[in-house]
C-alpha cells in the first residue's frame, strides 16, 4: 500500500513538473517572438527617422530669419530635429562627395542654404510628409521642399508587409501554444481525477475542490514564467554579445513590459485551463469519472 501511494505521488509530481516545463517552453517561444516583434518595430522606427526632408531656403535671409524658421519647424507636430546647413557647408559637402571644384568652374555657389528636418517615426508616413510639404512650402522664406517620396512610400509599404508577416506568425504560434498548454494541463488534472472524486464523495463543495487547484495553477504559471524569462534573458544576452551590430535592444522599460506580459500570460493561461479541466471532473458522476 505504501509503495502504491509513493508511485501515485511520484506520478503526480512528474506530471506537475512536465506541465510546468511545457508551459515554460511555450512562454519562452511566445516571449521570444514578442522580443523579435519589438526589435522589428524599433528597427523600422530607426529606418523611418533616418529619412530627412530638405527645406531649401531663399537667398539673402538674415540669421534671425533662419532662427525663426528653425523655431517654427521645431514647434510643428511630428518634427524630431532640425539642422541648418549654410550655402558654404553645402558646397564643401558636395565638393568632398563629387571631387569637383564646381565653384571655380561656375564662379559662384548655386547651392542653397537648407534646413534638414527629421520627422518622428509616426509622422514618416507618405500622407504626413505631404501635409508637411504643403504647409512649409507656403512660407515666404522657403524656396522648395524636397524629399524622396517614392522611397518613403516603398519603405512604409515594406514595413507594413513585414509587420503583417510577424503578426501572422505570432498569432499562429500563440494558437498552437494554447492548444499544447491546454492538453498538458488536462493531462496533469487527469492524473488527479481520483483525488477530485474522493473529495466529492466526502461532500466537498465545488469551490472547495477548485480552490487548491487554482492556487497551485497560479504558482505553476508564475514558476513557468520565471523559467521562461530566464531563458529569454539568456537569448537576449547571446544575441547582444554575438551580434552587437544588429542593435538588439535591452532597455529596462521594454524588457520589463515584455517580462510582465510573459508572467501575466503564464498565470492567466494556467489558471483558465486548470479551471476548465477541474470543472469537467467536478461535474462528472462517480461512475463516469474513471472512463476519461
Amino acid at each position: 500500500m505504501a509503495n502504491s501511494e509513493k508511485k501515485i505521488k511520484r506520478k503526480v509530481r512528474n506530471a506537475y513538473l512536465i506541465s510546468t516545463v511545457s508551459i515554460a517552453l511555450v512562454l519562452f517561444l511566445l516571449g521570444s517572438v514578442g522580443y523579435l516583434i519589438l526589435n522589428a518595430q524599433e528597427a523600422s522606427d530607426r529606418l523611418k527617422e533616418n529619412m530627412t526632408v530638405s527645406v531649401w531656403l531663399k537667398d539673402g535671409l538674415q540669421e534671425s530669419e533662419v532662427n525663426d524658421l528653425q523655431g517654427r519647424l521645431r514647434g510643428m507636430s511630428g518634427v524630431k530635429s532640425v539642422e541648418y546647413t549654410s550655402k558654404e557647408e553645402a558646397a564643401r559637402t558636395f565638393t568632398a562627395f563629387s571631387g569637383m571644384d564646381f565653384e571655380g568652374f561656375l564662379e559662384e555657389n548655386p547651392l542653397p542654404a537648407s534646413l534638414e528636418v527629421t520627422l518622428a517615426a509616426d509622422f514618416s508616413h507618405p500622407d504626413s510628409v505631404q501635409l508637411f510639404d504643403r504647409a512649409v512650402s507656403e512660407w515666404e522664406q522657403v524656396d522648395d521642399v524636397l524629399y524622396q517620396e517614392a522611397i518613403i512610400a516603398q519603405v512604409t509599404d515594406n514595413i507594413r508587409k513585414f509587420n503583417l508577416v510577424l503578426l501572422f506568425f505570432g498569432g499562429t504560434l500563440l494558437l498552437i501554444s494554447l492548444i499544447l498548454i491546454r492538453n498538458t494541463i488536462r493531462m496533469t488534472i487527469f492524473s488527479k481525477r481520483s483525488i477530485i472524486n474522493t473529495m466529492k464523495l466526502v461532500g466537498a463543495t465545488r469551490g472547495f475542490i477548485l480552490r487548491p487547484f487554482l492556487w497551485k495553477a497560479v504558482g505553476q504559471g508564475f514558476g513557468a514564467a520565471l523559467l521562461a524569462i530566464a531563458l529569454i534573458c539568456g537569448v537576449v544576452y547571446g544575441l547582444r554579445t554575438g551580434l552587437p551590430e544588429a542593435g538588439f535592444f535591452a532597455d529596462l522599460y521594454r524588457m520589463g513590459t515584455l517580462f510582465g506580459a510573459v508572467a501575466v500570460a503564464g498565470m492567466l493561461i494556467s489558471l483558465l485551463f486548470t479551471y476548465g479541466a477541474v470543472s469537467k471532473y467536478v461535474k462528472l458522476s462517480t461512475q463516469k469519472i474513471h472512463l476519461y
